[in-house]
């Protein structure tokens, strides 16, 4: 295993082939949603991600190749169930909450990520350190990753269907109940009527526009749906309006990873070791940090996302990540080779580093996934999530492999090169991205312009909707 950690080429697809894997997992996310639910589709990945734990475990006997197959297995797991849970939480949640819900999610993954950099760093003086350490070192984080995956597994066997997929599917008494159990409201009462009307409305439209195209694919059958699934993923290029939604989920996530977030976390360790930290634990130390700072970070995005609005969080989020990659630069390029008497230049450096991962959790690292996850119809809502989060983990891909060679070959200009797409993801946000905030799912066709089902059935509705929640 040494050369696939000595080797930075080697080093970056040890790391990034869990992203190819993710990769794939975004593909055939959206088929699972559609036909097993979006419910029962999170809890078979559960099980997938299970199977390549199990695979990783055995490393300490089957060597590197145990490791490469069973990270690309649960990256399959991980890449569908991050299609598959930011949609579930969209389609149960109220507009004036769904924002914080989902920021909500990325609160418990920041969270997790936090976890794991302590318990590598609890656990890396097993057996002591370099030729005498134990393999318990680093089988046991990655046995540990077996009770959160377990948990939602289980979790999910008692979380109700999503509504929207229920009416799609011709189960409306149940999503009448599911409705009004996820508001707290009867099931008579008008806000749950007008809600369950406007989303019946846009599945009728939605059959029927399928109906008039596709008479032959009408039929929910999983051969027809798997038919569907590539007349949608077709649809998201045939007009402007829906061009405009693949242009924002996609480019928008494709900016998220080229901040460099993943660059941080996945290699913060080799980064504060080039920053001039003195050992190992010490990187170590600093990385843990790294996972407190972005959870604490992450807060404020679920107490104030709704209020404050997408954009104007992600403008201030993406300036600040820009300003810290530059002064780390400039801090690296004066520095690189006198670390060793100039210490407190070193741990100004890593300070920036965290302040970056600050400016990533309250903005691009919820928000992003917001965007993504609310600004589709609901026929083409499953696989337009995953064609964003297919962006993501794409790009993710490439920065866990090229990451190594950079901080190899252009060290500092790492930093420069992160920096200026950063910029450049700020540009895009101020141009391209409309605000979303407190729409309902539906009212997304007419902010992107569609001339459907949205301007023909829930424009009358929007200003009562608006009072009755008022009211509420």
């Amino acid at each position: 295993m040494d050369i696939w950690v000595t080797d930075s080429t080697k080093r970056g697809w040890l790391t990034s082939i869990f992203e190819l894997g993710a990769w794939f997992g975004c593909l055939y996310s959206g088929f699972f949603a559609e036909i097993l639910s979006r419910k029962y589709a999170i809890i078979v990945n559960v099980g997938i991600f299970v199977v390549g734990v199990v695979i990783q475990c055995t490393a300490a006997i089957g060597g590197a190749s145990c490791i490469l197959a069973g990270r690309f297995i649960t990256g399959l797991a991980i890449g569908a169930i991050s299609v598959n849970v930011p949609n579930y939480n969209a389609e149960v949640a109220p507009p004036e909450v769904r924002g914080s819900l989902v920021a909500l999610q990325q609160l418990a993954i920041t969270a997790g990520i936090m976890v794991s950099f302590w318990i590598d760093y609890g656990t890396n003086n097993i057996g002591g350190t370099g030729n005498t350490q134990s393999d318990a070192a680093w089988l046991v984080p990655i046995c540990l990753q077996l009770i959160p995956g377990i948990t939602l597994g289980v979790g999910m066997l008692f979380m109700p269907f999503s509504p929207r997929w229920l009416v799609h599917h011709g189960r409306e008494a149940e999503a009448r109940h599911v409705l009004s159990k996820l508001r707290n409201l009867e099931s008579d009462h008008e806000l749950i009527e007008l809600e369950f009307l406007e989303i019946k409305a846009q599945s009728i439209f939605e059959k029927r526009t399928t109906a008039e195209k596709w008479p032959g694919l009408v039929e929910i059958t999983p051969l027809n749906t798997f038919k569907l699934q590539w007349v949608a993923i077709g649809s998201l290029f045939t007009t402007r309006a829906m061009f405009r939604r693949v242009i924002v989920a996609t480019v928008t996530m494709f900016f998220q990873q080229f901040t460099g977030i993943n660059a941080v976390l996945y290699y913060s360790p080799f980064i504060f070791t080039a920053l001039g930290t003195s050992s190992n634990t010490t990187s170590l130390l600093a990385t843990g940090v790294v996972g407190v700072a972005m959870f604490l970070a992450t807060i404020p995005a679920v107490l104030y996302i709704d209020k404050l609005g997408r954009k104007p969080v992600m403008l201030a989020g993406a300036l600040g990540m820009g300003i810290c990659h530059m002064t780390i630069a400039v801090i690296f390029a004066k520095n690189q080779y006198q670390w060793a008497t100039h210490k407190a230049a070193g741990w100004a450096a890593v300070a920036m580093v965290w302040l970056f991962v600050v400016h990533f959790g309250y903005s691009w690292g919820p928000c992003a996934w917001v965007l993504i996850a609310e600004v589709w119809p609901l026929s083409n809502r499953a696989y337009g999530i995953a064609l964003g989060a297919s962006s993501n983990w794409m790009s993710n891909f490439i920065v866990g492999q090229i990451t190594p060679d950079l901080l190899t070959h252009i060290k500092y200009g790492t930093f420069v090169f992160f920096g200026i797409l950063t910029f450049m993801g700020a540009g895009f946000l101020w141009v391209v991205v409309p605000e979303t905030k407190r729409l309902t799912l539906e009212e997304m066709d007419v902010v992107f312009g569609s001339v459907g089902v949205a301007r023909a059935v829930f424009a009358p509705f929007r200003l009562f909707y608006a009072h009755l929640v008022a009211r509420r």
